[in-house]
């Protein structure tokens, strides 16, 4: 075991959102018991996003005091911004601030692309992705008065590499990463530290795709690290967090060297004929803003300068 120093969220207040069950309660339990002051946020519907209860948050609620923590129940839905407002407001009544949002709360509706009925599509878009912007947005204004603030998304290997039949999932999970990438860059100057978890958890959302015996390896109690350590005061800035299983990675969005072909009547072509180069590994890098791209384009563009 190393000796590196405890991760403390004393005097800190969190939001968790979805926390009445799973990977959310989870979050919740471990920020409480290491000190931070917890928002228990559930809509308590089930896990289409159909119908709705406090008794979830208040159970989670109930097991943090028990502990000795201390925490409140909130049973906003993430879609409705004014009840997201409320919540927040809910936190600063009691607690004088907000330091850190977990934005956890999720549905599945799961079916190919082929059979998907548009509003299925919608909803679970309107959950995950503006969920996440209703909760931030509700916190970005005090986070930037208090000069402090750690906000996780919770994107999934099903936006970052694709899953058949999550078509809806996985396009609103890699919309947060691109909600992460800016807020990140807005946020720094407030020291606000923007992150993503993409946890794989035998969950009441995945219990179907596991097989029994992986249940136990994939409980999501093995991927509250990762949280604690992206909600942490000494927190990365911009990183994507893969957990599972006791393992950790990173994802990365890279950008290739590329290769400048000009602009000529045959450009098409030239591209065709030279993709694997285009998309060639070697030397690539993680563009620190979206700028890079441009600024690689026009440094291969005047390298190149009358050529084409």
């Amino acid at each position: 075991m190393s000796n590196s120093t405890s991760i403390d969220f004393q005097g800190r207040v969190a939001i968790v959102t979805g926390a009445g069950g799973g990977l959310g309660r989870q979050h919740a339990l471990a920020l409480a018991a290491r000190g931070a002051k917890v928002v228990v946020n559930d809509l308590g519907g089930a896990r289409d996003g159909s119908g709705g209860s406090a008794s979830a948050a208040q159970a989670v609620v109930d097991e943090i005091k028990a502990a000795g923590g201390e925490a409140i129940a909130n049973g906003a839905s993430v879609t409705d911004f004014e009840a997201v407002q409320a919540m927040v407001q809910q936190a600063v009544d009691a607690w004088g601030r907000v330091d850190i949002l977990i934005n956890n709360a999720g549905i599945l509706r799961d079916k190919s692309f082929a059979k998907m009925e548009l509003a299925d599509f919608k909803l679970v878009v309107d959950v995950h992705l503006m969920g996440a912007v209703n909760c931030t947005k509700a916190v970005w204004a005090l986070m930037n008065e208090q000069k402090y603030g750690r906000i996780v998304m919770t994107t999934s290997s099903s936006g970052l590499y694709g899953n058949f039949g999550q078509s809806n999932y996985g396009a609103a999970k890699l919309a947060l990463v691109g909600l992460m990438q800016t807020l990140s860059i807005e946020g720094a100057k407030n020291d606000i530290r923007v992150n993503c978890l993409a946890p794989t958890a035998a969950t009441r959302m995945t219990e179907d795709l596991f097989p029994k015996e992986m249940l136990e390896a994939f409980r999501p109690e093995a991927v509250v690290p990762a949280m604690l350590v992206l909600a942490a005061q000494d927190a990365p800035n911009r990183t994507i967090l893969c957990a599972g299983a006791g393992t950790f990675e990173a994802a990365h969005i890279t950008l290739t060297q590329g290769a400048w072909l000009g602009i000529a009547a045959d450009t098409p072509e030239q591209l065709a004929a030279r993709l694997s180069e285009v998309t060639a590994r070697e030397g690539e890098a993680v563009p620190q803003s979206g700028a890079a791209q441009g600024a690689n384009e026009v440094a291969k563009g005047m390298a190149n300068a009358g050529r084409g």
